[in-house]
């Protein structure tokens, strides 16, 4: 009787663990959407700021001072 549990007991663990077969996980490739490139990307800020600070400068309304000819 013992002997007959023990290999009932058995056939019953043994059973899931032969069951099936070997799992395969695929990994799924996620898709991301890419933004548009843009030619000109970084440059238009700086490209500006130098187009105004170059206007600022060259800002020259100024008359120039007369040279003073009385003491030479």
């Amino acid at each position: 009787m013992k002997a007959t549990l023990t290999a009932a007991l058995l056939a019953a663990l043994a059973a899931p663990a032969m069951a099936g077969g070997p799992v395969v996980v695929e990994e799924e490739m996620e898709v991301v959407a890419e933004k548009p490139a843009s030619s000109l990307g970084g440059v238009l800020i700086p490209l500006l700021a130098i187009a105004v600070i170059a206007v600022a400068l060259s800002n020259d309304d100024d008359e120039p001072a007369p040279i003073n000819t009385a003491f030479k």
